[in-house]
């Protein structure tokens, strides 16, 4: 299943708001401006984050080496929440590669924009590769196919300034005061909303549907199974699912 419908540059599509015209300066602060919305989700997810590993034995150091190596909340997450668990070593590391997947169909439908950047600067793009500064991106390079490679890679960092600092600074200030923050305030819904937001508006087909709902149902069925192993059964199952309704959609739309 295609992470996008047909992302593909096409240099005679028309312009949806000019953005071929628009300076560097403006297009990296039209990525920041349209990040901000994300910091309503992101700083409470980033200091439940510090809180959780902190509290699952981790010092400060490595909370920030955490945040700034990995830099991939979700897996983050994932890895503190198994090891808090004593789930073995192998457990963790599936877990969390099963949790990035998702990263690799990102990577290839941002190919087409950014082939033409440089090993340096594709190295960039993918440290920094979130579902924030992801999804914004490729909404923007959608909407502005005719952008240069420079105003792409401008719009990213505009992007990852807002989506990512802000992720690593907070993660720091949770894992220095979480303690101090009452139990009573929850910060556990940031998660959920943060992917809510995400995903919804990307769920433009008939395929991203059946592949949402049969990940959802498996999950919540396989909940009961120990160390996440549900959620590693219920991803390849919501692929599959997308990729045989994608498959026929094709079949069908031949003559």
């Amino acid at each position: 299943m295609s992470p996008v419908p047909q992302p593909r540059p096409d240099p005679r599509q028309p312009l949806a708001d000019g953005g071929p015209t628009r300076s560097l300066r403006q297009t990296f602060l039209r990525g920041a401006v349209k990040s901000l919305p994300f910091l309503i989700v992101m700083i409470p997810f980033a200091l439940l984050f510090g809180v959780v590993a902190t509290e699952a034995g981790m010092d400060v150091a490595q909370v920030m080496g955490f945040s700034v190596l990995v830099l991939a909340g979700a897996s983050q997450f994932t890895a503190v929440q198994l090891l808090s668990d004593n789930a073995s070593v192998i457990i963790v590391i599936l877990s969390c590669l099963a949790v990035n997947l998702r990263m690799a169909m990102y990577s290839a439908s941002l190919v087409p924009w950014l082939r033409h950047a440089s090993a340096g600067q594709k190295a960039w793009v993918a440290y920094a590769l979130v579902d924030q500064s992801y999804a914004l991106s490729i909404q923007e390079y959608e909407a502005n196919p005719r952008m240069t490679l420079p105003q792409r890679l401008a719009f990213f960092a505009g992007v990852v300034m807002v989506v990512c600092l802000p992720w690593m600074a907070f993660s720091w200030l949770g894992a220095t005061v979480g303690k101090a923050i009452p139990d009573d305030i929850a910060l556990d819904f940031a998660m959920p909303i943060t992917f809510l937001a995400m995903i919804a508006p990307m769920l433009r087909t008939p395929a991203h549907l059946a592949a949402c709902f049969v990940a959802v149902l498996g999950s919540l069925v396989l909940a009961g199974l120990p160390s996440g192993l549900g959620l590693l059964i219920a991803a390849p199952l919501g692929m599959a699912a997308g990729a045989a309704v994608e498959s026929r959609s094709r079949k069908r739309a031949q003559p």
